[in-house]
């Protein structure tokens, strides 16, 4: 924490300057009430500790000021002349704390856990108000949803296994996969679920503001730095970062980000003051990193730190009985946002659904869904309701008919072939063309949303044993 220690006997400010700097966090000294306030004015504090008499000045008369301007910082009050009611009135006037001198360092800590207390309530408040600002912006939450897929539940398991250590996680998959979605999930499963949880997006700023965003700066840094400014890693203190799209972070950050995450330090921008930083680090990306690494983009140190855990967030063409779950949920979801009645999706809206390849995965479904709602002229979503690209785009193909022809799914597989087949013919003629384009036996389970040893039994019975993908 960063205190502002206000007392007008040098070897008091410079004694409680020392001690709070053994504890870890960082003090600035000023003699006067005119000095405080000209500070306040142009550095953010975590607390202030303030002597009752400053010479001619009293100190309750500048804690009433500090009080007015200041609300969100607490203050500290201590003086050799310490008595039961100047304690009782400073806590009236609004003191969070009162320490008589000379307090010991036990004393100090006991207060220390108290403002650490109070700060943590303070950011919880803050994170707490500003969710409830994006979900009225956003007309309501986001809807939340399980997973059935064997390979979703094993990443998830490894995720919330890792949510309770304070290891740098790194969340892997292509655009829309919801790995954001993800990283909140961590973050709300870990201890540090009442902190911060603080986003900063790489791709969304230039190097330069980039870097403002995430360390902050001081006054005249730069051409329009007009005052001193905190950052993201400040607003997530004792909470989590995370940093969406970190293949895009400039090279030039990087170093910065490899010393937060090695040493736990940082400094603003054109600052030379050194502050410690408590945050945990989740990252993602839609890059391959490892191919960054070999064209010199991206730092091979910085991978390693940012790469203890890390897990990929598959598509969803290969989530398939997560899909249609999922566009239930936003179905639900958007149906309520605009007030209407729908009792779900149709059998041909599914069959839309499940053989759509999904580029832009959660995101795109979303939006489609969405869209699907409002222009829905039934009480069920219908196939006609969705984008022409989820047609393929032939706005008719499938819907009134409820058939599949003309249709075909993400690996290529022709459903016209499949008509005047049994149900069982046309798993059995999909199972051996998933086994004979997967490069595994594990990957076929994946594209075909079923386990491995669901998989093996499948084959064997079928007489497969000999295909690909073993």
């Amino acid at each position: 924490m960063d205190f502002l220690v206000i007392d007008d006997e040098k070897s008091i400010r410079d004694a409680t300057c020392m001690l709070i700097d053994d504890e870890g966090h960082y003090a600035e000294p000023v003699v006067n009430s005119a000095g405080a306030l000209a500070r306040l004015k142009e550095e953010k504090y975590d607390a202030i500790l303030l002597d009752l008499n400053l010479g001619p000045e009293n100190g309750l008369d500048l804690l009433d000021l500090l009080v007015k301007h200041h609300p969100q910082v607490p203050v500290v009050m201590f003086t050799a002349q310490g008595t039961v009611k100047i304690a009782v009135e400073a806590v009236r006037r609004g003191a969070l704390d009162f320490l008589e001198k000379p307090f010991t360092r036990e004393e100090f800590r006991a207060v220390l856990a108290r403002l650490t207390r109070f700060r943590q309530m303070s950011q919880r408040i803050e994170t707490l108000e500003k969710e409830v600002k994006e979900v009225r912006q956003q007309s309501g939450p986001e809807p939340r949803f399980d997973f059935e897929t064997p390979v979703m539940k094993s990443v998830m398991d490894v995720l919330m296994r890792a949510a309770r250590a304070p290891a740098a996680i790194l969340i892997l998959g292509e655009s829309g996969t919801g790995k954001s979605v993800v990283a909140k999930a961590i973050h709300q499963q870990s201890h540090l679920k009442d902190k911060p949880f603080v986003t900063v997006s790489c791709p969304a700023l230039s190097k330069e503001l980039l870097q403002s965003d995430l360390f902050g700066h001081v006054k005249g840094a730069f051409t329009g730095a007009i005052r001193d400014t905190w950052g993201k890693i400040k607003q997530a203190e004792g909470g989590t970062l995370f940093l969406d799209e970190i293949g895009e972070l400039p090279l030039e950050i990087q170093p910065q980000l490899l010393r937060l995450l090695q040493e736990r330090e940082y400094e603003r921008v054109g600052e030379t003051v050194t502050r410690k930083a408590d945050v945990r680090i989740i990252a993602a990306t839609n890059r391959d990193l490892k191919e960054s690494v070999r064209n010199r983009t991206f730092r091979e140190d910085l991978f390693f730190r940012l790469n203890v855990i890390s897990v990929e967030m598959p598509p969803l063409r290969h989530r398939q009985s997560d899909l249609l779950r999922i566009a239930d949920y936003y179905t639900e979801h958007f149906a309520a946002q605009v007030g209407r009645k729908l009792h779900g999706v149709s059998e041909a809206a599914k069959r839309r659904i499940a053989n759509y390849s999904w580029p832009g995965n959660l995101r795109e479904l979303r939006n489609a869904i969405e869209r699907a709602v409002i222009l829905a002229n039934t009480d069920q979503l219908e196939a006609d309701d969705f984008p022409t690209e989820v047609h393929g785009g032939n706005s008719s193909a499938g819907s009134s008919s409820g058939g599949a022809q003309g249709m075909s799914n993400s690996n290529g597989l022709d459903f016209s072939a499949w008509q005047g087949m049994t149900l069982q013919q046309i798993e059995e003629a999909y199972i051996k063309q998933t086994l004979e384009t997967a490069g595994s036996l594990a990957e076929a389970a994946v594209i075909l949303g079923i386990d491995q040893a669901t998989l093996y039994r499948k084959r064997k019975k079928m007489g497969l044993d000999g295909k690909a993908a073993h």
